[in-house]
């Protein structure tokens, strides 16, 4: 079985990573309700100010409809609003 991954690599000011930390599960939950297909998310802080989240999708068309959607759940908002600059946002499928 494949998957579909989003890489989206972003920056937030060191001095708001634990208000992002603590709106994290919040935005998990509203992808668990709202999105169809979503399977798992990890974050990653890369350096001080940069982090990655590795989400994973069932189909990419389970990402492109949660594409579409945007922010539009409060801990979806909330976590989003957070984040000062977008650095990349990849996609790819995994090999197992």
């Amino acid at each position: 079985m494949t998957t579909t991954v989003e890489l989206t690599r972003f920056r937030v000011a060191p001095d708001r990573a634990d208000r992002l930390l603590a709106a994290r599960p919040a935005m998990i939950a509203d992808f668990q309700a709202d999105r169809a297909g979503f399977l798992s998310a990890k974050l990653v802080r890369v350096s001080d100010d940069e982090w990655l989240d590795i989400v994973e999708w069932r189909t990419p068309e389970d990402f492109a409809a949660s594409r579409a959607k945007g922010a539009n759940l409060p801990g979806i908002r909330a976590f989003f609003d957070l984040i000062d600059e977008l650095v990349s946002m990849e996609e790819g499928t995994t090999i197992r």
